[in-house]
């Protein structure tokens, strides 16, 4: 998921009222608790500070998995994983399932925690994302042909379109109409407020079945 990544923490001191910012340009920082201002410095007093995220300065960060595709992994191999984080606009562009070309700049991390007692000078390794390129296309982005589009009304106006959805569920699995209906209502009947309350698409929901027809 996203989660906000701090960029300029801001304080306010108790005793002063100065607002304090205090840039951060790693991943982990130490807050600051004493009031650095030269009221305090002048009156000898050691004001409190307390965080003031109003004013501060966030910047949208997720932390993403990558894989190697099925095809390139050597058989009776694992697929190798790779670390990337996206920072502002380059988030929610990667879901899973995606694949993706990103460009970006291979760097170091040290270990943190009892992983960096034992690491001596080895360092974990993640990708900082620049570019970002879909190899999927988005449902907006999809331009279906004149022949889909007429096949489709067809099949509307027809009357037997629930028919042909279920039958097309498993189709070397003779029979089970019931169950291949049932798995069909079970698609169908979700719902996207983004379409104005239209059906949403069925390939953007996953579904299990356990068990197997006798």
């Amino acid at each position: 998921g996203v989660k906000p990544a701090i960029q300029v923490n801001a304080y306010s001191c108790d005793r002063c009222g100065c607002e304090i910012f205090q840039p951060v340009s790693t991943k982990s920082f130490t807050p600051l608790t004493e009031c650095p201002s030269q009221d305090c410095k002048q009156n000898n007093a050691k004001g409190s500070l307390f965080l003031s995220t109003r004013a501060s300065k966030f910047l949208p960060f997720q932390e993403v998995k990558i894989q190697e595709m099925a095809d390139q992994v050597p058989v009776g191999h694992i697929p190798r994983q790779l670390t990337v984080h996206c920072h502002g606009a380059l988030t929610r562009q990667i879901n899973p399932g995606d694949v993706v070309d990103i460009a970006g700049i291979f760097l170091p991390t040290p270990y943190t925690g009892f992983k960096a007692i034992r690491a001596g000078l080895l360092t974990d390794t993640y990708l900082e994302a620049q570019y970002v390129n879909q190899h999927k296309k988005a449902y907006d982005d999809i331009v279906l042909a004149q022949r889909t589009l007429r096949r489709m009304n067809e099949l509307e106006q027809s009357g037997n379109l629930y028919e042909y959805l279920a039958r097309s569920i498993a189709p070397e699995i003779f029979g089970h109409l019931d169950v291949k209906k049932a798995l069909t209502s079970s698609v169908d009947r979700w719902c996207n407020k983004r379409d104005g309350g239209r059906h949403a698409h069925p390939w953007r929901h996953q579904h299990l079945s356990y068990g197997r027809p006798r």
